[in-house]
C-alpha cells in the first residue's frame, strides 16, 4: 500500500504478507489469515459475459438457471478468470514477489521517505510468519538506509523475534486482551507467548510502540484497560500507546471469499468513548494516541 500514514512516522510504502497464527474476530485483513493464494468473488458485478466459464481449468465456474455460479469448492486460484473478466468480479488478492521485486517498489518513493521521515512498514497477516523473505528485505532496506516498522501481533518464535529485532526501527506491537481464556476465545491462541516476546522487546528494543485494538464489547471494558495499563507501563523504554477504534471497512472481504464474518452487529466506539480509554491509559503515564 503507497503513502501509508498510519502505520509509522511520515509517508509509508505497506508491505502486506500472508499468512497468520491468529484468527481474530474483527480481522479487517482475512486475505491475510492464510498462506494460500486467495480470489476475491463480487457477484453484483457479473455481467454474465461468460469468459470466466470459458479460461477456467478446474471447473469452478458453472452456468445454472441460466446463470453463472462460481463454486469456491472448486477454484486453484489460478486468477486466469481475472485475466479476462471485464467487470472486476473476480480478483486475486495478493500475489508471489522476490526480495528485489519487493524492494523496487518500496524504492519507488525514496523521496517521500526522505521529506516526510517515512520509510517501509511491513504487516499482514503476520510478516514474522515468514522470518527468511522478511530479513533479507530488511537487510536491503538497512543498506539503503530505509527506515522500517514491523506491525507484530507478537505470536512467534522468540528466537525469530531476536533474529529480526536486530534490523527493525521500530515495532509496533498488537496487545488484545489480557485474559488469557478469553485471548484464546476471540484470536484463536492464548497470549502467554505474546507478553513474554514483549517484555523481551521492551528490554531490547530501543522503539516500540504498543498498539490496542478497541472492539465495543471485547476488550474495553475497564478490567482490561487497567489490566493492560499496568502491564505496559512496567515495560522498559515503552512510553508510547496507540489506541486504534474499531472500524467495519473490512467486513465485506468475508463476504467476498465466501467467508462469515463474526461481529456483524458491533458498531465503531465514538470519538467521545475513544477519548475516554484514552485519557485512562495516559494516567498510566504513556503518551497516548488515537489511531495510528
Amino acid at each position: 500500500m503507497k503513502y501509508s500514514i498510519h502505520d509509522g512516522p511520515g509517508i509509508r510504502t505497506t508491505v502486506f504478507f500472508k499468512g497468520c497464527p491468529l484468527k481474530c474476530q474483527w480481522c479487517h485483513n482475512p486475505e491475510g489469515q492464510e498462506f494460500a493464494q486467495e480470489l476475491m468473488y463480487r457477484p453484483d458485478k457479473c455481467i454474465g459475459c461468460g469468459r470466466c466459464l470459458e479460461v477456467c481449468p478446474s471447473g469452478a465456474v458453472i452456468f445454472s438457471e441460466e446463470k453463472l455460479v462460481y463454486q469456491r469448492d472448486q477454484c486453484q486460484a489460478c486468477g486466469e478468470c481475472c485475466k479476462t473478466c471485464c467487470s472486476g468480479v473476480r480478483e486475486l488478492v495478493a500475489k508471489s514477489m522476490s526480495v528485489d521485486e519487493v524492494m523496487a517498489e518500496i524504492e519507488k518513493d525514496l523521496i517521500f521517505y526522505d521529506e516526510s521521515g517515512g520509510g517501509a512498514t511491513f504487516s499482514g497477516g503476520e510478516a514474522l510468519m515468514q522470518p527468511d523473505f522478511l530479513l533479507e528485505v530488511l537487510k536491503q532496506c538497512r543498506k539503503k538506509e530505509i527506515h522500517t516498522a514491523v506491525e507484530t501481533c507478537g505470536f512467534v518464535k522468540l528466537d525469530t523475534l531476536k533474529t529480526i529485532s536486530e534490523f527493525v526501527d521500530l515495532f509496533l506491537y498488537d496487545l488484545k486482551l489480557m485474559d488469557s481464556k478469553k485471548h484464546q476465545d476471540v484470536t484463536g491462541v492464548p497470549n502467554e507467548l505474546i507478553l513474554t516476546n514483549l517484555r523481551w522487546l521492551a528490554e531490547n528494543h530501543p522503539h516500540v510502540i504498543v498498539r490496542l485494538a478497541i472492539i465495543p464489547g471485547i476488550n474495553d471494558d475497564e478490567e482490561n484497560l487497567q489490566r493492560l495499563g499496568e502491564f505496559t507501563a512496567e515495560l522498559k523504554g515503552v512510553t508510547e500507546l496507540h489506541c486504534l477504534p474499531y472500524h467495519r471497512a473490512g467486513a465485506d472481504k468475508y463476504r467476498r471469499l465466501g467467508l462469515e464474518y463474526c461481529l456483524p452487529d458491533i458498531q465503531p466506539p465514538d470519538d467521545e468513548r475513544m477519548k475516554e480509554i484514552a485519557g485512562e491509559l495516559e494516567q498510566f503515564g504513556f503518551k497516548v494516541k488515537i489511531g495510528g
